[in-house]
């Protein structure tokens, strides 16, 4: 029993270090979203190291010992998250003005920024409506759109449009779908597309896609019901970048903000400062992307880094990055957020000390709930009524 108790609170204090050092390969970094975001569930796990008897023999003593690191480990995301959630009411509203969200109909948008009863049994799930449906791409290729609405809205609703990760050349519109139908059910209509992927389609394949389904959705509009006058995109990783592109270099009034979660943003940077390769081999996943390298393309390059088109009418921007992340550097939005501070243009970078690539994986984590609530106040300043 006590060599049993032992290497439980080994295994689980081992577990409990990515909380706190990056991820060694790819496995470890995908193990790591859940300790960083379901902490909750490793700490209580160590509670069991404590059953009785542990202080009878010094190999017990020092389960003991492994099961309370563990136990701090783990909790340790929410200590450094919970300053950051105090704090973001006032941040958002120092850089996006009024962002009550108030002014859509349906279910109330979050009054904190972070819940621990949610953290735990997770965040209420309304009903709305989700339909299907296809457009067609640059080649002619028929691609998907998960559209998700309120069940109840005779008004022209303000679009969001989500633009899926996978590096890419991996990925569909219904990864990471929990965020959809939570707007959805605020009075949002959220449009998930799908784009052709490298390497088979390198850029500018991608971003002529997400321009033809916002031109489909704008065209269809009134079918809909969605108002084509006000649309923010919203993208993760390779998403991110699409969506950040997209909406700085559209040159298009209806596009009134851009959320980016860990993107990539400049693509130079990106292959002089590769990521750890047992996580991702990511030299490899520009040079398909950009059907080749800096030399070789340096103009694919330039144009697919929104960091290059940053000018006096760049929408207002929120960027989500973690600082653990082992797949994109932080350092993206920090360039970013540093280009978009020296042309004056309207912003926030959220920048999580605790969290990895993809931290928004579970929508009730600390990085879940916390982007959550910056989205949606965000959305509510930049999609009011002119």
């Amino acid at each position: 029993m006590k060599v049993i108790r032992f290497v439980f609170a080994l295994v689980l204090f081992l577990i409990s270090l990515l909380a706190i050092i990056p991820a060694p390969n790819y496995d470890a970094w995908e193990l790591s979203i859940v300790v960083t975001e379901l902490g909750w569930i490793i700490a209580l796990a160590s509670l069991l190291v404590f059953l009785p008897g542990w202080w009878r023999t010094a190999l017990g003593r020092l389960a003991a010992g492994l099961g309370f690191a563990a136990f701090v480990l783990s909790l340790s995301p929410i200590l450094r998250a919970l300053p950051i959630a105090r704090a973001l009411p006032s941040r958002l509203q120092t850089a996006f003005g009024d962002t009550t969200a108030k002014s859509l109909p349906g279910a109330a948008a979050r009054s904190k920024s972070f819940v621990g009863r949610d953290w735990i049994i997770g965040i209420h799930k309304e009903k709305v409506r989700h339909d299907s449906f296809g457009y067609l791409a640059g080649d002619g290729e028929r691609l998907g759109i998960d559209l998700y609405r309120p069940l109840n809205s005779g008004e022209a609703l303000p679009l969001v449009v989500m633009i899926h990760g996978g590096s890419w050349r991996g990925g569909t519109r219904a990864e990471l779908a929990a965020l959809n139908p939570y707007l959805a059910a605020r009075g949002y209509a959220v449009a998930s597309i799908d784009y052709r992927l490298a390497p088979k389609f390198p850029h500018p394949a991608a971003s002529q896609d997400v321009d033809r389904a916002i031109r489909f959705l704008k065209a269809n509009s009134s079918q809909l019901q969605l108002d084509p006058s006000r649309i923010v995109l919203v993208g993760r990783s390779a998403g991110g970048q699409l969506a950040l592109l997209h909406a700085y270099t559209a040159n298009d009034p209806s596009i009134r903000g851009v959320v980016a979660f860990y993107a990539p943003s400049d693509q130079n940077y990106g292959y002089e400062h590769p990521s750890n390769p047992r996580v991702i081999n990511s030299i490899d996943v520009l040079e398909k992307f950009l059907a080749g390298n800096p030399k070789t393309v340096p103009a694919a390059y330039h144009d697919a880094s929104p960091v290059n088109f940053v000018s006096g009418s760049t929408p207002p921007t929120l960027l989500i990055h973690g600082v653990k992340d082992e797949l994109v550097s932080v350092h993206q939005s920090e360039r970013l957020d540093s280009a978009l501070a020296q042309s004056g243009r309207s912003h926030l970078f959220l920048r999580f000390p605790w969290a990895t690539h993809g931290c928004d994986y579970f929508i009730n984590g600390p990085c879940g709930q916390i982007s959550t609530y910056a989205i949606e106040r965000f959305l509510a300043a930049v999609l009011k009524q002119n």
